[in-house]
């Protein structure tokens, strides 16, 4: 009898949980002492739980636990000796401090950000460049103040959490997050980035700040972002316009940008570059403090944006970060940082694949076969065959 190689022993939920490395777990939880006041229901646990939540889309307490429930004969295979209680789940969620969360991710992507690189980018060294952005979660109520004005009818008053989010373009996953009310401006995020000498960093105008471009200036850290509309700044020079570049570069000049410090009057010299974009039909008026670049370079470094884009989409696609489980800043945090640590486990899987994924499909593949026994790599990598050897 021919034995069938696509099976295993363990369900595909508990080899995506091999990656995650329960002394680890254990060491950051006994480290912030998150583990105090729970005999059975302890940080691991409420990760493997939560994380069923994730890869399963689950939209409440109720489908997450009875669900688990459901998988009962099969929960050892997870690190789970029982499914937990509502009111068990729900407090945890409530009082377990979401920084240990926050930990566990960090701890996840120093493990596997080598296994994340994009080799495709090469131009100008693209190792070194980071892309910041945000992005707001809306919250069917008040828990946090949203974007905009306040609605005169307090039954349509909505709350928000952003997510403000730095990602390695060579890896494509957060490596910082922060998260703050909706209402809070983005510029302050870029105080809590420190980057070495020598790297690009590229955002929106939303996260305008001239101190802070002053900052990453004196300390060596190339930036490139949009001028705002009311920038007041002088002309200092122009700069010819090679025939070899990006047609797209109207102007090339460099310019002394004008901000207030401490009550008084300075300047900073920046470059500022105006780019047609044919596909928006848009002029963008480009600065940034690198003068040695071309000046389509500048243009794209700007346009590798769309990742961080991309990678929101991803998740709001993705992961169920629509319904969350509780009413408190604490539990919504706790979902989206185990949203991210889904999506950076997946994004794993996917880097080790031959075969070539979209993230969407392999969520819904992973999601449709959490529980059952069937070897994610080899079904993964060449899935027609798998399928052919069951039947």
């Amino acid at each position: 009898m021919n034995k069938n190689t696509n099976l295993t022993g363990q369900p595909i939920f508990a080899q995506i949980l091999s990656m995650v490395k329960r002394g680890q777990i254990q060491t950051i939880a006994r480290k912030q002492g998150t583990d105090r006041y729970y005999k059975k229901f302890t940080t691991y646990k409420h990760l493997v739980t939560m994380l069923y939540l994730a890869f399963e889309g689950c939209t409440s307490i109720r489908e997450v636990t009875t669900g688990l429930l459901a998988c009962s004969t099969k929960l050892f295979h997870i690190g789970m000796d029982y499914s937990p209680r509502r009111s068990t789940l729900s407090d945890a969620n409530r009082n377990r401090d979401s920084s240990v969360f926050q930990a566990i991710y960090m701890r996840l992507y120093q493990n596997y950000s080598g296994f994340l690189s994009d080799s495709r980018l090469s131009k100008i060294d693209l190792k070194r460049l980071f892309i910041v952005d945000s992005t707001t979660i809306s919250l069917f109520k008040a828990i946090l103040k949203g974007a905009g004005r306040k609605p005169k009818d307090p039954s349509k008053q909505k709350g928000g959490i952003k997510a403000h989010t730095m990602i390695n373009a060579y890896e494509n996953v957060p490596c910082l997050i922060r998260y703050s009310a909706a209402a809070k401006h983005d510029h302050t995020f870029l105080k809590e980035i420190n980057l070495p000498k020598g790297s690009f960093i590229t955002f929106d105008k939303a996260y305008n700040d001239y101190l802070q471009y002053k900052r990453f200036t004196d300390n060596g850290v190339w930036f490139v972002t949009l001028q705002k509309e009311n920038a007041i700044y002088q002309i200092v020079e122009e700069y010819d316009i090679p025939d070899n570049i990006d047609e797209g570069v109207i102007k090339d000049e460099a310019i002394y940008l004008s901000y207030q410090e401490n009550g008084q009057e300075n300047e900073i010299k920046l470059r500022r570059i105006a780019y047609w974009a044919d596909d928006r039909q848009r002029l963008l008026i480009f600065i940034s403090n690198n003068f040695e670049l071309s000046a389509d370079l500048i243009a794209l470094i700007y346009k590798k944006r769309w990742q961080i884009e991309t990678l929101f989409k991803q998740l709001k696609q993705n992961f169920p970060l629509k319904y969350f489980l509780g009413d408190n800043v604490n539990a919504i945090e706790i979902q989206i940082w185990v949203s991210l640590i889904a999506n950076l486990l997946i994004s794993v899987i996917k880097s080790r694949l031959k075969r070539n994924w979209s993230f969407s499909n392999m969520a819904s593949i992973i999601r449709q076969h959490l529980m059952n026994y069937i070897d994610i790599y080899k079904f993964l990598n060449d899935p027609e065959k798998a399928w052919i050897s069951i039947v």
